[in-house]
This record gives structure tokens, C-alpha cells and sequence, in this order.
């Protein structure tokens, strides 16, 4: 079932002696300045910063009772929220060629990319959606999107420790390369330097604080990993929309883990730069598995920062009972 008139550019590539040439520069230039600078403490804080000063929003548009908004912060299982929402607002039989084709990103960090991606105006999705639903992606804070009464939320969560790994993997291939910060600096600026959506722990913060409005629908991606099906019914439910058993084992096998990834290119934002590799949105699809790229130092120390972060913010989320020492349990 065809899911929106939005057809993109060409997906982001370079022939292959552009690629070899971009090695000079990058491991002449860009990679001892960039160690330098991370000698220093100052990368990849410069980075983050200029994404924020950068990053687009929603302007004036207000949402309405169409809308279905994914709310997750980076690397926490949005894309899997994506296909299976709008799987389920096209009962299972939703066909595109990206999902950013049929699900606009307002705030995408790189402004760039806004060119691949199909525009919060574009009326097609909901026109051809056969239940009425059309999702939206956003990994803004609730203080920063239109939250309104007629719209529904979806607020996705993940253990900061796999995000961590997750968003190391992705950026490593997908932009930074040779030029990714060591795995200690990398987990010490997710903690010390606030990026454009801010701290794991505000972006959750933000969502928890309004779990119980009938228009929100709070999710833990490990509760979602535990019982896929279930998950699916009760975000079909959610958004109204009644799905025969078909339909339902439909939805469950379009996102399940296997079909995404071997229908990567759907899900892949293409080649960024010239030395990156084109990355599918979806790598492992575990949850609890920081430890391949974290010690149990570094873990704690993530629990340690994400817990008093919460606590800072007067945020009452049990964060040891579901992501601590005693995990895991359902949310």
C-alpha cells in the first residue's frame, strides 16, 4: 500500500576515488586536530554545540488529532517506533522507499538532510492512510514540541548505557570514522556536555512528567524487546486503530528485528561523508548489552550520572528498578 507521493533525491553517495581522496585531508588534517582538540577537552563538545545552535523545530505548526508523534531520544529505538506506527496506521501494509519518505523529522540536527526527507506539509501519508494516522518523529523535549490535547505522544526510553553504545556505533560509521574520541571520552561528554536534545535523563524527565494523560503512551524499549507483539497491540490500541489478527501478525513481522534489518536500505540515512559507510538505523536490536564496548566502571558510572541527573530534576522514574543494579523490570 502505497504511503506517500514524497519521492527524495538520490541517496548521499561518492564514486570511489572521491572517497580516497577524502583520506588525505582526514588523516593529514582533520584527525590531528581533532586529537588535539580532544587532548584538550574541547571535541566533541564544539560539535554538539553547533548542532544546537543549528537545529530546526516545528515552527507554528500545530499537531492535530491525526497526528501520532514518536518522542525518543537519539539512538533509543525510534526507528523501530517509526515502522511499527506507521505499520500500524497503514494496517500493516505500509510501502516506501525510506520511512523518512512517509514520516517527516521536524528538528533532523543536520539541516542538509532536511532535502531527504519528506516535510511536515506534505499532506500524502495521511491521505493515503487508510485509518487516519499520521506519525511524526521528533527527539525533542515535551517543552519544545506542540503538545496538545487533540495529538497523541508516544515517549520512547532506553537504558542510557545501550544509547551510549548504540550512538557510538552509529556516529563512528556513519560520520566520525578515524576521527570518533576514545570510548572514555565518549561516555565522559554524554555526561559533562549536554547535546541538542539535552541530558538522557531531561529528555526522559520531560515525558515521565505527563505519562498519565490520556494523549501519552510512556514505553521502555527493553519492555517493547520482552514482548513485541504485545508492544504492538498496545500502541494500535492506543492510536485507535483496531487490527484483525492479520494485520496484527503483519505489523509484528514488518518490524520485527530480521525484516528491518535485511530491508535496510529503508531504514539507512545513506553515505553521509566520503570515508563513512552507509549504516542501516538498525544494528543489534538488544537491549542490556553495553558491556561490549563498556567496562563495568564505565557503566556505573553512566547509572551513577543518569540517577543523580533524575534526582536533580525532582524526577520520580525508578531508575534502579528498571535500569540499575536490580533491572530489569517493567515500566
Amino acid at each position: 500500500m502505497r504511503a506517500s507521493d514524497f519521492t527524495g533525491p538520490a541517496r548521499p553517495s561518492f564514486p570511489s576515488w572521491v572517497r580516497y581522496a577524502s583520506y588525505v585531508p582526514l588523516y593529514g588534517i582533520a584527525l590531528p586536530v581533532v586529537k588535539c582538540l580532544e587532548a584538550f577537552g574541547r571535541w566533541p563538545n564544539v560539535r554538539l554545540r553547533r548542532a544546537a545552535l543549528n537545529r530546526p523545530d516545528f515552527g507554528d505548526y500545530r499537531p492535530s488529532a491525526s497526528d501520532v508523534i514518536v518522542c525518543a531520544y537519539f539512538k533509543s529505538g525510534t526507528t523501530w517506533l517509526l515502522q511499527m506506527t506507521t505499520q500500524i496506521a497503514f494496517r500493516g501494509h505500509a510501502e516506501f522507499q525510506n520511512i523518512h519518505h512517509v514520516v517527516p523529522w521536524p528538528d533532523v540536527p543536520m539541516p542538509p538532510l532536511a532535502r531527504l526527507m519528506i516535510p511536515l506539509a506534505d499532506p500524502s501519508p495521511l491521505a493515503y492512510s487508510p485509518t487516519g494516522r499520521r506519525v511524526i518523529k521528533t527527539h525533542l523535549r515535551r517543552d519544545e514540541i506542540p503538545f496538545v490535547p487533540e495529538a497523541r505522544y508516544i515517549a520512547g526510553v532506553r537504558d542510557p548505557k545501550d544509547v551510549v553504545v548504540s550512538a557510538y556505533h552509529f556516529l563512528k560509521s556513519l560520520v566520525f570514522g578515524p576521527l570518533m574520541p576514545s570510548v572514555a571520552r565518549w561516555v565522559d561528554d554524554f555526561m559533562k556536555s549536554p547535546n541538542f536534545q539535552g541530558t538522557w535523563a531531561e529528555h526522559l524527565a520531560s515525558y515521565w512528567a505527563v505519562r498519565n494523560e490520556p494523549n501519552v503512551l510512556f514505553l521502555t524499549y527493553e519492555e517493547m524487546r520482552r514482548d513485541h507483539p504485545r508492544a504492538v497491540a498496545r500502541i494500535a490500541e492506543f492510536m485507535g486503530v483496531p487490527l484483525t489478527a492479520d494485520e496484527l501478525g503483519s505489523v509484528v513481522h514488518q518490524s520485527s528485528f530480521a525484516a528491518m534489518k535485511q530491508a535496510g536500505l529503508k531504514f539507512d540515512p545513506g553515505q553521509v561523508v566520503p570515508w563513512g559507510r552507509e549504516r542501516s538505523m538498525v544494528r543489534s536490536g538488544t537491549s542490556g548489552g553495553s558491556s561490549e564496548l563498556l567496562t563495568p566502571a564505565q557503566q556505573k558510572q553512566i547509572d551513577d550520572f543518569c540517577r543523580a541527573d533524575l534526582e536533580r530534576l525532582g524526577c520520580d522514574f525508578p531508575y534502579d528498578d528498571v535500569y540499575g543494579a536490580r533491572r530489569p523490570k517493567t515500566v
